[in-house]
């Protein structure tokens, strides 16, 4: 869907990655909140900036911790959601 992989859960993304960025799926306040530390940005891949989605540079990602930091928050999200029906 956005040129890169992706990682789901029932069906919901969680992350994935494009080039050398992770994209992390958040409720929308954590996203906000996301946005406001270093190396992350806000996902534009259509041109407009997706509430719920923020791309996270590799200076963010590191270290194994900061990492698996990232890819947690994105799958406590996508654990949140109802599970999509195929």
């Amino acid at each position: 869907m956005f040129g890169g992989i992706a990682f789901m859960l029932a069906g919901n993304m969680a992350v994935g990655v494009i080039g050398e960025d992770l994209m992390v799926r958040l409720d929308p306040a954590d996203a906000e909140q996301a946005l406001r530390e270093p190396h992350t940005r806000p996902m534009d891949f259509t041109g407009k900036p997706m509430k719920k989605m923020v791309y996270v540079d590799p200076q963010r990602t590191a270290s194994d911790e900061d990492l698996a930091a990232w890819v947690d928050a994105g799958a406590d999200y996508a654990a949140s959601l109802p599970p999509k029906q195929r």
